[in-house]
C-alpha cells in the first residue's frame, strides 16, 4: 500500500472512530466490488457487513447508529476508489485525501448547512441526500431542489422505483414513510 494510502487511511480511522484495520478491510472489499459496493466482515461493524448507495447492512442489523457510521465511511472511500482508479488511467497523482475532497465537491450538490448525508443515492435525474444530524432530507429532480423535515423519522433505507414518476420510499424505524407525508422546509 502506498505511504500517502496508509496516511489517508488514518485519517478517515480517526474522522470516523474506527480502526484503521476496519478501513483497510472495507476498501479491499470496495475496490474488489469495482468502488461502488463492499462485502466484508470486520468487528468494529459487528460482523458480517454489506455497503452500497442506499443500502447499508451491519452484524448489529438494528444498531441505526453503527449503520451510519458504514455508510459515511463507505461513502468516503468509494470516493476515494473512484478517484484513484481516474488517476490510475492517466490523471494526476496526489494526496488521497486532497483527491477525495475534490470528488465529492463536484458531487455535493446539496445546501451545505444539512450537514454531512448518512446515504445518498440517484436514479436518472433524481438524486436524495438523509440528513439525520439535521432531521432533512434533500431531494433534487433535474435542477430542482426540495429540502423535507423527516422530524421523529431515523431514515435508514431507500427504495426507488423504476416508473415513470420515479417514487421515492423510505425506511425509518416507524415503517415506510412516503415523501409526499413529510412536511417541505
Amino acid at each position: 500500500m502506498p505511504l500517502n494510502e496508509e496516511g489517508f487511511i488514518s485519517r478517515v480511522s480517526i474522522r470516523h472512530s474506527v480502526s484503521a484495520d476496519a478501513v483497510r478491510t472495507i476498501l479491499r472489499a470496495l475496490r474488489s466490488g469495482g468502488g461502488s459496493m463492499a462485502q466484508f466482515s470486520h468487528p468494529d461493524f459487528g460482523g458480517i457487513s454489506q455497503w452500497s448507495p442506499g443500502m447499508t447492512m451491519v452484524g448489529d442489523m438494528f444498531n441505526d447508529a453503527l449503520k451510519s457510521k458504514l455508510d459515511a465511511v463507505c461513502t468516503e472511500l468509494a470516493a476515494y476508489v473512484a478517484q484513484s482508479a481516474a488517476t490510475d488511467q492517466g490523471g494526476s497523482r496526489g494526496d488521497p485525501e486532497v483527491s477525495y475532497r475534490a470528488a465529492r465537491q463536484g458531487s455535493d450538490w446539496w445546501p451545505m448547512n444539512l450537514g454531512t448525508p448518512s446515504a445518498v443515492g440517484a436514479q436518472n435525474d433524481l438524486l436524495y441526500a438523509v440528513f439525520p444530524g439535521t432531521r432533512r432530507l434533500a431531494i433534487k429532480d433535474g435542477e430542482h431542489i426540495e429540502i423535507y423535515d423527516t422530524g421523529k423519522h431515523r431514515i435508514f433505507g431507500v427504495a426507488q422505483a423504476q416508473s415513470v414518476d420515479q417514487t421515492l420510499t423510505f425506511t425509518s424505524q416507524d415503517g415506510l414513510v412516503r415523501v409526499k407525508d413529510l412536511r417541505k422546509v
